[in-house]
């Protein structure tokens, strides 16, 4: 019998991550692909929002409106709630896709392999949707912090310096006065994000032999899959993201959500609600490829990438 090489001993028996350990790293890759891709964006999510909330000033486009934030205030603006970005990301992120894998592997575990894999449109639904809820309680906060730095200059200086002022003068109540938006937007736009990105992967990599793979390859599907996934995603959830721009653009007034929303949604109309939509495509589509890309070679990475799989 031929003794293994040591190097070909090690593989055989090193051991796969798996319980806490495992969605530890499905926790920390999906923090840095969310934190490094979100942070990266700030000067387009600034753009996007000063469009969503000002659109009787900044109405001529993308570029222009960068051109006009740089003139109005400053090239150091479109970096505004930056740290604010960061942070809620790569918090929002580790639950995200945490908790995506989480809830994917509990929903296979309930009902059976065969069963899940014959009905894996929904458990990639119902997966995204339990995640982003958990998510969504941990951004809010955060998001709420960044929007009221980028609609009101001089709010404050900084994440640290915003999140105190808002926690002092309004209290628990105004960093979850978008909790209601926040859901809208980010449980559509998270479930046809991961929805749209399964398919399409799929789909692609069934005209492919996935044995003979390369990593570079891997990656170029992640970004492809999650390019489309994304444009699916921004349209989903751009009405939404629109009020949660208005909603969190000034204090509380002692209404309840629900009236605030419905009163928001006739001032904007159907059109007002797509406001900065061509933006968003920009950005979420850029956003999510990266994510994807960085998620997947993360978990490799941290040899997080043998997960059960349902996909035919």
């Amino acid at each position: 019998m031929t003794t293994p090489s040591p190097s070909l001993a090690q593989a055989i028996t090193k051991k796969q991550p798996e319980g806490i350990d495992l969605y530890a790293r499905f926790a920390l890759a999906g923090a840095l692909g969310c934190s490094i891709t979100h942070g990266g964006f700030t000067p387009v999510d600034v753009v996007k929002t000063k469009i969503q909330l000002d659109p009787a000033t900044y109405n001529r486009g993308t570029i222009a409106t960068f051109r006009q934030v740089i003139a109005n205030e400053g090239a150091g603006a479109l970096l505004t709630g930056a740290g604010a970005t960061f942070s809620g990301y790569f918090v929002q992120g580790a639950f995200k896709f945490g908790g995506y894998e989480f809830f994917k592997k509990q929903s296979i575990d309930y009902l059976g392999l065969e069963k899940a894999r014959a009905n894996r449109g929904l458990v990639y639904a119902f997966s995204a949707a339990s995640a982003e809820f958990f998510a969504s309680v941990a951004l809010c906060p955060l998001e709420a912090t960044r929007i009221r730095l980028v609609s009101t200059p001089g709010f404050a200086n900084g994440l640290i310096g915003g999140f105190s002022k808002i926690a002092k003068t309004e209290g628990l109540g105004g960093f979850y006065s978008g909790f209601g938006p926040i859901l809208f937007k980010q449980v559509p736009y998270t479930v046809t994000k991961f929805l749209a990105f399964e398919k399409f992967s799929e789909a692609i990599l069934s005209t492919m032999d996935k044995s003979t793979m390369s990593s570079g390859t891997a990656t170029t599907v992640n970004l492809g899959s999650g390019l489309l996934a994304g444009f699916a995603a921004a349209i989903v959830s751009q009405p939404a993201d629109t009020m949660l721009s208005k909603i969190n653009k000034s204090k509380s007034t002692g209404e309840g959500t629900v009236t605030r929303l419905i009163k928001i949604a006739g001032e904007l109309g159907l059109r007002g609600s797509f406001a900065g939509l061509p933006t968003r495509l920009v950005m979420v589509g850029g956003l999510t490829a990266g994510q994807f890309a960085i998620y997947g070679d993360i978990k490799k990475a941290l040899g997080a990438d043998k997960g059960i799989e349902i996909a035919k």
